[in-house]
């Protein structure tokens, strides 16, 4: 049985309205990526955010969420995903699930997701809300340390980080394809800075953006959640 009502035309109005003022804010704050906003517009935040944060899912603000973790906010995601220089098809591997939201959006932008998250609740969670928003056969969620991915896994084209690292890790750095990027930030000077680290053949190449405002990585698998 299908518990979703169907929306009324008011109510389908004014969601509509609710993503064209999401949409605009975003552009106001300089998002540019066509690709990244139409995602945006396919995918719910409010989809993937606790139901208690749902009245915020399509403001411009962090939501909380389980295990001390948060949902970016949308317009540093945007920093981080549009660095990315996404292209049609290729193999993405993310590092922080969280709530599965940036996974969906990858997914929407064509790429083909490997996603890694290191508390099992919040796995399990994105998991549920993916496969509930019909992401389950574009994104392979696994519960793992990102900061040691499977070797098995391959190489990917694209990497994010979904958050601040104090180095970037060996390991993850061999996971990147040659001619491949890899975006996240980095602890610099106390702040964290965007990161994007290029692979070529003659190695790796590591330029700073500006200040980004989101949380710290922590390595391994949490033992408790």
């Amino acid at each position: 049985m299908n518990d979703i009502l169907p929306m009324t035309e008011e109510g389908a109005s004014s969601e509509s309205e609710r993503t064209v003022a999401f949409l605009l804010s975003l552009r106001a704050r300089g998002v540019r990526d066509l690709a990244l906003l139409r995602a945006m517009e396919r995918v719910p935040r409010e989809h993937f955010a606790p139901s208690r944060f749902a009245d915020l899912a399509r403001q411009d603000v962090s939501v909380p969420l389980p295990c001390g973790q948060t949902m970016t906010a949308p317009h540093t995601v945007a920093a981080l995903v549009g660095a990315l220089e996404m292209k049609p098809d290729c193999r993405v591997l993310e590092i922080g699930s969280g709530s599965g939201y940036v996974a969906a959006l990858l997914a929407a932008m064509g790429g083909r997701v490997v996603s890694l998250e290191r508390y099992r609740t919040l796995a399990l969670a994105a998991h549920e809300r993916l496969a509930g928003g019909g992401f389950a056969q574009l994104v392979e969620l696994r519960h793992a340390d990102g900061f040691q991915p499977d070797r098995t896994l391959g190489r990917f084209e694209r990497i994010l980080v979904n958050g601040v690292m104090q180095t970037v890790p060996e390991a993850l750095l061999a996971r990147l394809e040659i001619g491949g990027r890899l975006v996240g930030a980095l602890r610099v000077e106390g702040a964290g800075r965007l990161v994007i680290v290029t692979r070529s053949e003659d190695g790796f190449d590591h330029a700073l953006g500006p200040i980004i405002r989101i949380p710290p990585l922590a390595p391994g698998l949490s033992q408790a959640l």
